[in-house]
């Protein structure tokens, strides 16, 4: 996420009332999740276990909860609260602003695109030409969709991410500041659920379909041209690369990739990335082939029971 203008170390520090470490005029351009950051951007990092990545992302201010060595050509927020912090940094910079229509007056609608009634489409949504955005569709704030998409009746556009951090008395939520952004020509069945990014986004690619009654997470990107069948889950911040078949009720877990071409029999769980243009199938998800043979092995359990109990007799 950048912000409307730059900023400056001093800045932000006096915007979180923490100390920092660099020139007061150090350039803050933006904030990021590590996946996503680039230099000029915030990362956040609050556990000694992760220090290291966030000290040497491309980030260049880290906002931290203790005083370390400041690299090289970076600054440091010092803050005794930096999931906190960097909440308020979301709450600032992106403000929620309250709909006081169905359709925003800041929503740009392209020519030919057919908005069905009970539709609710939020502040700077931009939906491109000759799409068909069906009855009780929800596109939240800042969603970008291309031309000759179909979303159709239910489904829900930018929620916010599914992200917490574990307080002692409560959960806190870690605060979405991201967009939605679904490419041309893709489909999207009823009830379907896609989550802002973080701060980054949350990404369909060109062509792909999506049936009923799936959940997209928050930082996830679908390549071009996936199928995607009703009832799957997929977690915040995985990978899938073009051209990728998923069937009905697969769950996939956060941070991993789906290889380019892959295919994922119905009802598995994928726990680690796969190979391009291989099957998977089962839970923890394996090739196909192997998964079918320890099936078959297993089958063969009882009777080769039977068999070594009839031997000792």
């Amino acid at each position: 996420m950048k912000f409307p203008v730059p900023q400056t170390l001093s800045k932000i520090a006096a915007l979180i009332d923490c100390k920092f470490i660099g020139e007061p005029d150090f350039a803050v351009l933006g904030m990021n999740e590590i996946h996503v950051v680039e230099p000029g951007d915030i990362v956040f990092v609050d556990h000694p276990k992760y220090y290291s990545k966030a000290l040497e992302s491309a980030a260049t201010i880290v906002l931290i909860n203790k005083e370390v060595d400041c690299p090289e050509g970076k600054a440091l927020l010092i803050s005794d609260d930096p999931f906190r912090d960097f909440n308020k940094l979301t709450s600032h910079f992106k403000a929620f602003v309250p709909s006081e229509s169905a359709i925003s007056d800041t929503a740009v609608i392209g020519e030919g695109t057919i908005i069905q009634p009970n539709c609710f489409i939020g502040h700077n949504v931009r939906i491109g030409k000759n799409c068909i955005i069906h009855s009780n569709v929800s596109i939240y704030d800042d969603t970008i969709i291309g031309d000759n998409v179909t979303i159709h009746a239910g489904t829900v556009l930018g929620a916010s991410a599914f992200y917490y951090k574990n307080r002692p008395e409560k959960y806190d939520q870690l605060i979405s500041g991201g967009r939605v952004i679904i490419k041309n020509n893709v489909d999207i069945g009823a009830l379907c659920t896609i989550d802002r990014g973080v701060t980054g986004d949350t990404t369909i690619g060109e062509g792909s379909k999506l049936d009923n009654q799936i959940q997209i997470g928050h930082d996830t990107l679908i390549g071009k041209k996936c199928l995607i069948a009703s009832q799957t889950g997929i977690a915040g911040c995985v990978i899938v690369e073009d051209e990728v078949t998923i069937w009905g009720q697969v769950g996939v877990k956060s941070g991993i990739t789906l290889g380019k071409g892959c295919q994922i029999m119905a009802q598995s769980g994928l726990s680690s990335s796969t190979l391009p243009d291989k099957t998977y199938f089962g839970y923890p998800a394996t090739e196909a082939r192997e998964k079918f043979k320890e099936l078959a092995y297993i089958r063969k359990i009882p009777e080769i029971i039977k068999q070594v109990n009839s031997d000792k007799t």
